[in-house]
């Protein structure tokens, strides 16, 4: 291993920090792009059952009224 502790892998020679943020950042955007499309068709399909059942319920209101 090229350096001699964990400690010092964290410190790389006083540029730990901006490396360990460059990593945390492009890690935290990644995420980000993988959990949007996953949140969105959620949400998609959540609204088309909501407008399914109204339309169900309207249906069978106007069912109701026909009769």
């Amino acid at each position: 291993m090229y350096f001699d502790s964990v400690s010092a892998a964290l410190a790389m020679d006083g540029h730990g920090p901006y490396v360990w943020a460059a990593y945390g950042l492009s890690l935290a955007v990644i995420a980000m792009l993988i959990m949007a499309p996953v949140l969105r068709k959620r949400r998609l399909l959540r609204e088309l059952r909501g407008e399914y059942r109204r339309r169900q319920q309207s249906e069978s209101a106007s069912s109701v009224e026909l009769s």
